[in-house]
């Protein structure tokens, strides 16, 4: 199944929901909409031939137009939003049906807040839904089914939020909990690029942005992404972005 998530979903409803009381089961499918549903009992969904367990904490995307089968153990009650997602942008594979784990509480907490919002803020549902589905399409272990490795997720996480300082290869392998050399052979192959020339390129790229878009003096600059020496910034600029840092500045005036 794939997502599309470039830009914020249309929450027509969300709600919590609970089933189970009058009947057993429940079959219907929603002709214009997504079905997100976040469990918190046991029983089943089925699409077709296909058997889907439900246990607290699972969390489940089905597409519009798609009939699903609910079993239910007796009272099943789940946070649900019924959706449209936008037709553009980059695709996202996603199961029907994942274990949220150590997410779960997270996802709830988002998904309770969008239903809350629906009735007076939209705008506010769909930024929660949406924030939702970007956690869900990033969950750990989908490597098997088109997502990014997720040890390399995990890495570029780490780098994201540590670029201000010094940065090793062996630092961010036991960050991500793997050995130094796996982490080499697995980043390049998902992104054909070493580790240390993606912390290059990703500290130059916020350079820029801070050169161009604040008044920040290029030793502030230089400090903030982690290259506190004027010379090395000045070289590394040059390399990564072709010129100078004062003649970056200037290309943004």
């Amino acid at each position: 199944m794939t997502l599309r998530l470039d830009g914020p979903p249309e929450v027509v409803a969300a709600g919590v929901g609970v089933h189970g009381v009058a009947a057993d089961h429940d079959v219907f499918r929603l002709p214009d909409l997504w079905q997100l549903h976040l469990y918190h009992y046991e029983g089943a969904l089925s699409l077709g031939r296909s058997v889907h367990p439900i246990r607290p904490g699972h969390v489940s995307l089905v597409p519009p137009d798609t009939e699903v089968r609910f079993r239910y153990r007796g009272r099943s009650e789940h946070v649900y939003a019924h959706l449209r997602l936008p037709g553009g942008g980059s695709e996202r594979t996603v199961p029907v049906m994942q274990d949220a784990a150590a997410d779960s509480p997270r996802l709830a907490d988002l998904l309770r807040r969008a239903v809350t919002a629906v009735p007076t803020s939209p705008a506010r549902a769909s930024a929660e839904v949406w924030t939702a589905l970007w956690r869900i399409a990033d969950l750990p272990g989908r490597d098997a089914d088109g997502g990014e490795h997720p040890f390399v997720a995990a890495a570029r996480a780490y780098v994201e939020q540590h670029l201000a300082g010094p940065l090793t290869v062996p630092e961010v392998a036991r960050a991500v909990g793997i050995s130094h050399t796996r982490l080499t052979r697995v980043f390049r192959a998902e992104t054909g690029l070493t580790v240390v020339a993606y912390v290059r390129h990703r500290r130059l790229q916020r350079a820029r942005h801070l050169l161009q878009s604040s008044t920040l003096s290029i030793t502030a600059v230089a400090a903030a992404v982690g290259i506190a020496d004027l010379q090395a910034f000045n070289k590394a600029c040059r390399r990564e972005l072709g010129a100078s840092p004062r003649a970056v500045r200037a290309a943004g005036a």
